[in-house]
């Protein structure tokens, strides 16, 4: 990804990094002020092969900003608190 750091990179799992659609997009696009689209990046992350491990990544590390695996951090809030709610439910 554009914007990962090098520190990103050799901690991502794998290679996936290296088969992102957004490989070399400018990162500005991911990072939209607020009130702004994300369609455009959600276009970008729209068939790419790793927007699964993508958006794992930006689950498994709490990211705040941005859109990962093709979803925004509303959207990700929702996944997590889907995810806690299914776990509170198995564990009950």
């Amino acid at each position: 990804m554009a914007f990962a750091t090098e520190e990103d990179l050799d901690a991502a799992e794998g290679s996936w990094w290296d088969q992102a659609n957004c490989l070399g997009v400018e990162p500005d696009l991911f990072f939209p002020e607020r009130g702004a689209s994300t369609r455009e990046a959600k276009a970008v992350c729209r068939g790419c092969v790793v927007s699964e491990d993508c958006l794992e990544y930006a689950l498994q590390n709490s990211e705040k900003f941005g859109i990962w695996g093709g979803m925004s951090e509303r959207e990700r809030r929702r996944v997590r608190r889907q995810r806690a709610q299914t776990r509170r439910v198995a564990a009950g």
